[in-house]
């Protein structure tokens, strides 16, 4: 044991009930409910003069120790009169747990400090090995885990590592995109503060590499289409795009990749919200535009078909997830989550057969519009039908409607690629379009009056698909009306494009406003309801627990009486 004028002893008393006061008062006996004493190595009682105040008590009422350790404040209001630094002495009563106490419940205070400026609860679970080390190795078992349900990694019910039903981000969530939280609603973390930048990128900024790859492609093609000659386009503006497109590609991949492994947890909540799941086939969608697009400079007129084998098995393992909960129903089910944003986990099929017949797999293009039509029919009568169980769309969701356009005019140019004409079939899909198209130019109010998105960009390549379906459908009937309408429908994306372009740039350097805090990724797992409802709750589980239990007694019961007297019969029948 250390020995020495500077060494310091603590003696801790139990605290006792009040019921042994009595005992507490006889002589010889040294009272229990006194402060923790210090002793020094040298003889007498006296506090050590310059460390840190130690004291801890321990309640024998409940088992919980409540460790202070307090620095001693310069001149503050903590100090008494003497310069002696004034000893915290616990309440006592059923929960030893100090400041939380006080003013506060349980659940409150620790939520309260969980939601200051804590997005650790996001982050990847291997960068928190290092700050976990540091943490006190003593389990807190004795808290009321009923109590701190709610907090993120309070209890085995932890918010943010399960996942979220696709209902509770309908109902918790409004706005474009799902993105703004209801008054109503809880998050999980604070709204009043700017979050880490990237907790704010979302996986919609991909939308950007969709709407200037598209362009890339449609610039290309009315510089190289015969029956778009007479506006004799530069080959170098496709040229232009490629590159611009190419960066903003490389960029926000490599975001979103520090994104993945620093806030993993946040990228579990994107891919379980029944919107932005969808665009998780945006980034391979980019990949094969940009390798559709590619100028005759950098790419030869066949690309090889390393590339094809790149970009479709990560689109193919994720309609292998998403068409298997669409098929096998539960709580993803398609007339659950369908939504005109469903058409991007659709639309990459016919990209897929596009560049297949880029780099001569016929065969292989021809499979993957198979697949790519059968689902698309599916998609499309399950939104038009707005079957009870699905969940209404709200106003602000109307811009998604443009996804309607973005299927058909990719199947079109599909099939035009696999078979070499613009025959019959790319006719009808191409019509589909051209009616949805209208119809949706007559709806011109959908597209006012709503807040700016990053996600936005992602709309604006289904009326590039439709402008590329019009130029091929012009090359196939050369008259004045295809011509025109060629060049009308593209001149309409480029400045919509043109547009959006400007927006960002403007959100992005003069307004600093382009990516807000996502408070689509922080809601709770359940909604927030009060000690009255939790009550409730309990009664019911508790409820129901008799119930399980007089069941399971009756049935013992009723085996036992059957068995008695089937004994009884038998001695009867003997005597």
């Amino acid at each position: 044991m250390a020995s020495g004028p500077n060494a310091h002893f603590v003696d801790i008393h139990p605290l006792l009930d009040d019921d042994n006061s009595s005992s507490r008062n006889k002589p010889g006996k040294q009272p229990m409910n006194g402060p923790a004493k210090f002793r020094g190595g040298g003889g007498g009682e006296r506090k050590p003069q310059g460390h840190r105040s130690f004291s801890r008590q321990v309640s024998l009422e409940t088992g919980v120790a409540a460790l202070c350790m307090e620095k001693e404040l310069k001149g503050g209001s903590s100090s008494s009169s003497n310069g002696k630094p004034e000893t915290k002495v616990l309440p006592r009563s059923g929960k030893s747990l100090g400041g939380l106490r006080d003013g506060v419940g349980v659940a409150g205070g620790v939520e309260a400090c969980a939601r200051k400026g804590d997005f650790s609860i996001f982050r990847t679970k291997s960068t928190l090995t290092k700050q976990n080390s540091l943490l006190p190795s003593r389990k807190e078992s004795e808290l009321d885990l009923q109590n701190l349900e709610g907090v993120a990694g309070a209890g085995p019910d932890d918010p943010v590592n399960e996942s979220v039903s696709a209902g509770r981000y309908f109902a918790a969530l409004r706005g474009p995109e799902l993105d703004q939280v209801r008054d109503s609603e809880d998050i999980l973390l604070p709204k009043d503060e700017v979050w880490p930048f990237l907790l704010r990128f979302p996986i919609g900024c991909f939308g950007m590499c969709l709407g200037l790859g598209s362009q890339a492609i449609l610039w290309g093609s009315l510089a190289s289409s015969s029956a778009m000659k007479f506006l004799d386009v530069s080959p170098y503006i496709n040229l232009a795009l490629w590159l611009l497109a190419l960066a903003v590609l490389v960029s926000v991949s490599i975001t979103y990749a520090f994104k993945c492994a620093f806030y993993f947890e946040a990228i579990r909540r994107e891919y379980f919200h029944p919107v932005r799941v969808n665009f998780f086939f945006a980034p391979w969608i980019a990949c094969m535009f940009l390798a559709i697009a590619a100028p005759p400079a950098f790419a030869p007129k066949q690309l090889h078909p390393a590339i094809w084998c790149a970009f479709i098995p990560p689109v193919f393992l994720l309609e292998l997830k998403i068409y298997g909960q669409w098929l096998s129903g539960g709580k993803r089910r398609l007339c659950k989550v369908a939504n005109p944003s469903s058409h991007l986990a659709v639309v990459g099929n016919f990209v897929g057969a596009v560049l297949a017949a880029k780099v001569g797999w016929a065969e292989a293009g021809k499979f993957l519009w198979a697949i790519g039509l059968a689902h698309y029919l599916v998609v499309f009568v399950t939104l038009y039908q707005r079957l009870p169980t699905n969940e209404a769309l709200p106003k602000e969701l109307h811009p998604v409607y443009s996804m309607f356009i973005a299927t058909p005019s990719a199947a079109s140019i599909a099939w035009a690629a696999i078979y070499g004409r613009f025959d019959a079939v790319s006719r009808t899909f191409y019509f589909i379009a051209l009616f949805l198209y209208i119809s949706l130019v007559v709806r011109i109010n959908f597209f006012r009056g709503f807040r700016f998105s990053v996600a936005w960009w992602s709309y604006t390549f289904p009326m590039t698909t439709a402008s590329l379906a019009s130029i091929k459908y012009a090359e196939e009937v050369p008259c004045f009306f295809s011509r025109a309408l060629a060049l009308s429908l593209s001149l309409m994306s480029s400045t919509m494009v043109s547009l959006l372009f400007v927006s960002t740039l403007l959100h992005a350097f003069v307004w600093r406003s382009l990516f807000p805090n996502d408070l689509a990724i922080a809601i709770t797992k359940k909604r927030h309801s009060g000690p009255r409802s939790q009550g409730k709750e309990k009664k019911a589980v508790k409820k129901a627990y008799d119930i399980k239990r007089w069941a399971k007694h009756s049935s013992l019961s009723l085996v036992s009486s059957i068995t008695k007297s089937n004994s009884g019969d038998k001695d009867s029948n003997g005597r």
